[in-house]
C-alpha cells in the first residue's frame, strides 16, 4: 500500500483545513472594514457633555460612540483664509493638504494636477470600496465630492423631515436598504455630512420647546427668556475687547436671529435654537447605528464623528466661527470601530486633515503620497497620546495678515494684526490653569484666570511661544508676517475679488 494511502486519513484532514483556511481568506477578504464619516456644519465641542459636563445637551447617541471607542481631547482645525470657514476646512478632510496648500489656498504651492483623483472617495474608489456621500451643497471641494459613486447633497437647515437633519440621515438609510437588498458585500465609505447646526437654526417644533427655545425673526424685539434655555457660556461676554479684524462679517452682522445683538436673553436663545438642532442631528445618527447594526455591519465598520470647526455664539462676546479661541479653533472627534477599546480618552493634538491619512491607516488603504496628514491609529491604538507636539492655526478671511495661534502643551499663544495694522493684539494663555481663555474682561479675581501676555513674569515663555509661531509659519508656507516678524522677503498674495453675485445675476437677465 503507497504512504499516501497509509496516510490518507491526515492527508484528509489536511485537505479540509486547507479548504477552511481559504473559505477564512475569502470571509477575511469580504469583511474588509467599513467607515462612516459623520461631521456636522459648526459645532463647538463644549456644546457636547463629554467636552462640557454642565451642558444641558442631550445627544445619547453621540454619547454611545463615545462608550463604545475613544474621544479625543486635542482635536483642531488648521484654520481658514476665508469667512466661509468650512471652505478649507473641507478641503483639508478631503485631501489632507495643510492650509497653505489647497488647491484653493491665496499663495499656496501648487498641487498635483486633478487633485481630485488624490482625495477622499477617489482613493477608496481606487481600493475596491463603494462610496456615497451626502452632505449640505456648497462651501466644500466639489470635484472631490464628486468622486464618491453616490451623492445626495442638498443644503437642509429647516425644521421639518423633508427640510432638516432627517433628510440627511434618510438619504444614508435609504442607501443601506439598497445595500441589504441587492446582497452587495463590497465594504463601504459613507460620508454622512449634515447643514446643522449651521444657521438658519431652525430646529423642530418639540425639540426648540425642549430647550425653551424660538425661531426668533424680530430684529426690533428680543426673544423671550425662558428657564428651560441652556445657561450662558462660562466665558460670555457682551462684546469682544477690541475688532476681530473682519468689517461687515456676516456671521457677527447678519445671522438671522441674532444679527449684532449680544445681549443674555439673545444668545441664550440662540443656543436654544443650537441645541435643538444638535439634539435632531443625534436623533439621525441613532437611526443609522441601528440600522448597521441589524445588517450585522456595526461592529465591522470605523464610526468617526466631528466637526469642520467650532463656534462661538456668546462665547467672548463673538458669535461665529472667525476666531482662534478654544471653543471655536477645536473640534468635536470620536472614534469607534475594530480594535479600539471602548470608553478610552486620548489627547491626540490631531487636526482634521490627518482623517485622510488615518481611516486609510485603519482600512488598510494606500493614502496618496500627496497627503500631508500624519494617521493617528497609534493614538487609538493607546500606544501613543499624541501625534505632534505643537499646533498651529490661522484666520485671515478678513483684514490681513490677520489672527495667529500657536499650541505647546498646555500654552497657547494668539495673535491679531488687523484692520490695516489698526489692531495688534497678544494674548497667551495656560490651559491648564485657565482653560475657558478668561481675559480682563470676564473680571476674574486670579492672576491666572487672564492673558498672561502683559505680565513680566511670563517674558522669556512669551519670547519662546512668538519664537515658535514664527517656525510654524515658515515650515507651513504660511504667505504673511506680522507687525513683529520679519518679512522674510515675502509678498503677500493677490487676492482676487469675488463677483458681485447680485450684479451678475442682473446682467445675466
Amino acid at each position: 500500500m503507497s504512504k499516501l494511502l497509509m496516510t490518507s486519513p491526515m492527508a484528509a484532514l489536511l485537505i479540509v483545513c486547507s479548504l477552511m483556511s481559504v473559505a477564512n481568506a475569502d470571509e477575511s477578504e469580504q469583511k474588509r472594514p467599513n467607515v462612516l464619516f459623520i461631521i456636522v456644519d459648526d459645532q463647538s465641542p463644549f456644546d457636547l457633555k463629554l467636552y462640557n459636563p454642565d451642558s444641558k445637551l442631550d445627544t445619547p447617541n453621540i454619547d454611545r460612540l463615545a462608550a463604545e471607542g475613544m474621544t479625543l481631547d486635542g482635536a483642531y482645525h488648521m484654520g481658514s483664509f476665508s469667512g466661509a470657514v468650512c471652505t478649507p476646512s473641507r478641503h483639508m478632510v478631503m485631501t489632507g493638504r495643510t492650509v497653505w496648500h489647497l488647491p484653493i489656498g491665496p499663495g499656496a504651492k501648487t498641487c498635483p494636477p486633478d487633485y481630485e483623483q488624490y482625495s477622499m472617495a477617489a482613493v477608496f474608489n481606487d481600493a475596491g470600496y463603494d462610496t456615497m456621500r451626502t452632505c449640505k451643497k456648497g462651501n466644500s471641494y466639489a470635484a472631490a465630492n464628486s468622486q464618491f459613486t453616490v451623492v445626495k447633497d442638498a443644503t437642509k437647515r429647516g425644521g421639518t423631515e423633508e427640510t432638516g437633519s432627517a433628510w440627511h440621515g434618510k438619504q444614508v438609510l435609504e442607501y443601506l436598504n439598497h445595500r441589504e437588498s441587492s446582497k452587495d458585500e463590497d465594504p463601504f465609505l459613507i460620508y454622512f455630512g449634515f447643514s446643522h447646526p449651521h444657521d438658519t437654526r431652525d430646529g423642530t417644533p418639540e425639540l426648540l420647546a425642549k430647550y425653551g427655545a424660538v425661531n426668533h425673526t424680530d430684529r426690533n424685539n428680543l426673544p423671550s427668556a425662558n428657564p428651560k434655555q441652556p445657561a450662558l457660556p462660562v466665558n460670555y461676554l457682551g462684546e469682544h475687547p477690541f475688532h476681530h479684524g473682519h468689517p461687515g462679517l456676516r456671521d457677527e452682522v447678519s445671522v438671522k436671529g441674532v444679527w449684532e445683538k449680544r445681549d443674555p436673553q439673545t444668545i441664550q436663545n440662540e443656543l436654544g435654537r443650537e441645541f435643538a438642532c444638535n439634539e435632531n442631528i443625534d436623533i439621525q445618527i441613532g437611526k443609522v447605528l441601528k440600522k448597521l447594526e441589524q445588517m450585522g455591519e456595526l461592529d465591522n465598520t470605523y464610526i468617526i464623528y466631528t466637526a469642520d470647526h467650532g463656534m462661538a455664539i456668546g462665547r467672548h462676546g463673538l458669535q461665529g466661527k472667525q476666531n482662534l479661541y478654544q471653543h471655536t479653533w477645536r473640534v468635536p472627534y470620536i472614534v469607534k470601530g475594530p480594535g479600539i477599546e471602548v470608553g478610552t480618552r486620548s489627547t491626540g493634538n490631531i487636526y482634521l486633515l490627518d482623517s485622510l491619512a488615518t481611516i486609510c491607516d485603519l482600512t488598510g488603504v494606500k493614502a496618496p503620497e500627496s497627503t500631508e496628514g500624519t494617521s493617528f491609529k497609534p493614538v487609538l491604538q493607546n500606544k501613543k497620546d499624541t501625534v505632534r507636539d505643537v499646533l498651529f492655526g490661522v484666520y485671515n478671511g478678513g483684514t490681513k495678515p490677520g489672527m495667529r495661534c500657536v499650541k505647546q502643551g498646555d500654552w497657547k499663544l494668539i495673535k491679531y494684526d488687523v484692520m490695516d495694522g489698526k489692531v495688534q493684539e497678544t494674548q497667551l494663555f495656560n490651559l491648564a490653569d485657565n482653560p475657558h481663555e478668561f481675559i480682563a474682561e470676564h473680571g476674574k479675581n486670579d492672576p491666572k484666570l487672564t492673558d498672561l501676555a502683559e505680565d513680566a513674569a511670563y517674558k522669556d515663555k512669551l519670547a519662546k511661544m512668538e519664537g515658535l509661531l514664527l517656525s510654524e509659519m515658515r515650515r507651513l508656507d504660511d504667505p504673511y508676517r506680522l507687525w513683529n516678524q520679519p518679512d522674510d522677503g515675502l509678498e503677500p498674495p493677490v487676492i482676487k475679488k469675488r463677483k458681485n453675485r447680485k450684479k451678475k445675476q442682473a446682467a445675466e437677465k
